[in-house]
């Protein structure tokens, strides 16, 4: 039996006793932590791995100061490259980047916040980084005296070991291997969101919630571009019922204000994700935010629409061409209706609302124009410029 079959036996058997962990521990169910999806910020899609303490302070300090924690952004999550060496015992420490992990988690907690961190459960992190692959408890209880709240656990390279094998013993492996770091977690008795990152490998939305995910990525890395965006958002069409309060699709993290989209793009990414019910981590610098940056960020209604208690997930209801209509249901029987024009010009839409359930005349509200707009025919048409949306509350 070579390293590799016996480091895979053990996950698999690990798996077993997680499964007997979890039915022995007192239960915090997944709703209790993530009851809405997750909101905050993500230090990947702007700085990468020029990340460090005095960043990640000044990007919570703007949390406070642009009034986004107010709105409801209350994670800093630190991604990858904070790692350092483990020592004679096998405990990880932070790197030189991150003098003291348990004063910054203090710093951000006093300001109302709560402190994220990254890991994978493989040998090592995307960036070569240590990864937790064999330091599951070790690492949780670390994390839980630190003071952290929110764990992304990246697939990375026990990746790379699971091309090795056949998919059936590849699903058994990773599923373990997440499985057992939910287990090490709720050992620690302290509540830290769990973030699975696997790229929607395996469909993972099928089993996510299985392994205790309360969020699970369904798709590749997002990035500043309004091509990769829409591929991403409106791929996520047919995963709603997979998605509910304490277990979320996650399509990856905004990147509202990295500047590489037109702001009617980033107008469509807002809109699409609030109807997802994704996760809303916003992936920009904090500190250099333009007014309208803020203003999307926290636009009360969007985020209601994110946040609604019902946590039904928004999905497609009709397609024509590049012309999308979507809609999700609200905790208080409204629906939310979006126009969507993937094309780069004007396009007529039209919303059929008999479709949606409707038999008389419809009282909407234009979200991002912040309009009433009285009673709309059941036959409705509207003009969408390219790459916009229209966003109707409809009662």
């Amino acid at each position: 039996m070579n390293a590799l079959t016996r480091r895979l036996r053990a996950l698999l058997l690990a798996a077993c006793g997680a499964s007997a962990l979890l039915a022995a521990l007192p239960a915090r169910a997944a709703a209790d932590l993530a009851a809405t999806p997750p909101m905050g910020w993500n230090s990947w899609n702007h700085f990468a791995e020029k990340i460090d303490d005095a960043t990640v302070r000044a990007q919570a300090d703007a949390m406070v100061s642009s009034g986004m924690r107010d709105a409801g952004y209350v994670y800093v999550n630190i991604d990858d490259t904070w790692e350092g060496e483990r020592d004679a015992a096998g405990v990880i420490h932070p790197n030189a980047k991150f003098p003291d992990m348990k004063a910054l988690a203090d710093y951000v907690h006093a300001k109302g916040l709560k402190l994220g961190l990254y890991s994978s459960p493989g040998p090592k992190t995307c960036a070569g980084y240590a990864g937790s692959g064999g330091h599951e408890e070790q690492d949780a209880r670390t994390y839980a005296e630190w003071g952290i709240d929110y764990l992304k656990y990246d697939l990375c390279s026990l990746g790379e070991q699971l091309d090795k094998v056949s998919p059936p013993e590849a699903r058994s492996i990773m599923r373990a291997a997440y499985m057992k770091m939910h287990s090490a977690l709720r050992k620690t008795g302290r509540p830290i969101v769990f973030s699975l990152c696997q790229y929607g490998y395996d469909s993972v939305w099928h089993w996510g919630a299985g392994v205790g995910g309360n969020a699970w990525r369904t798709t590749g890395d997002i990035t500043d571009s309004y091509d990769r965006m829409a591929e991403i958002g409106f791929g996520q069409a047919g995963l709603s019922p997979y998605a509910g309060p304490g277990h979320w699709n996650d399509p990856d993290m905004l990147e509202v204000g990295n500047g590489g989209m037109k702001p009617e793009e980033y107008r469509t990414h807002m809109s699409l994700w609030a109807l997802l019910s994704a996760p809303l981590l916003a992936g920009n610098d904090l500190t250099r935010m333009s007014p309208e940056t803020i203003a999307m960020l926290t636009h009360r209604d969007i985020i209601a629409i994110d946040q609604d208690k019902a946590g039904h997930q928004g999905d497609r209801v009709s397609s024509e061409g590049q012309l999308e209509i979507w809609a999700k249901r609200m905790a208080d029987g409204s629906q939310v209706v979006a126009l969507f024009n993937r094309s780069d010009i004007y396009n007529e839409i039209r919303v059929d609302f008999r479709k949606l359930g409707y038999r008389r005349p419809v009282k909407a509200h234009d979200v991002w124009a912040n309009k009433d707009m009285g009673p709309l025919p059941l036959d409705y048409r509207a003009i969408v410029m390219g790459h916009d949306v229209i966003l109707l509350r409809i009662r």
